[in-house]
């Protein structure tokens, strides 16, 4: 597979809303199997089509090693709770800020093989959807921030 190049902050397609899929190509399988091995080359924990420069309703979440989740279309369809923490994003580096989420979210998802599928999730893994998710909507983390961090508060 390939390694695409991550698009960073001032790049007008990271404002831009996707597109949906609608028929499960083999275009988009590669683009899903790029955005993975993108995803690891960059140590990161989501990713979305959008920041690798195609506006498609798909995204990627690996928030524990080896368990990779792939969507295509999610939609957030509950959610509940609320949490703030850290957050940070590969097209903004060296930026992080405090966010409020949702502490649990429930998305439904087609998956590569062309089913649906819901997958909820609490925590990290229910930050990295609302995060993903939100690319897909032209919307950057640093748009919800509470506050933005200092590199010295950074972990």
């Amino acid at each position: 597979m390939a390694i695409l190049n991550i698009r960073k902050e001032g790049d007008p397609i990271l404002r831009r809303s996707s597109r949906e899929v609608d028929v499960i190509t083999p275009r988009i399988t590669t683009l899903i199997e790029d955005m993975v091995d993108t995803l690891h080359k960059a140590d990161g924990c989501g990713l979305a089509a959008p920041q690798v420069g195609v506006l498609k309703r798909v995204v990627i979440i690996e928030t524990e090693p080896g368990i990779i989740y792939k969507m295509i279309n999610p939609e957030i369809i509950s959610s509940s709770g609320s949490q703030n923490e850290a957050e940070g994003c590969l097209s903004i580096p060296g930026k992080w800020g405090i966010t409020e989420r949702p502490a649990k979210v429930t998305v439904r998802a087609t998956g590569i093989d062309g089913r649906t599928f819901e997958l909820t999730g609490e925590g990290l893994l229910a930050r990295a959807i609302c995060h993903e998710l939100d690319h897909l909507d032209g919307k950057l983390f640093t748009d919800c921030a509470i506050r933005m961090l200092d590199p010295d508060e950074v972990e």
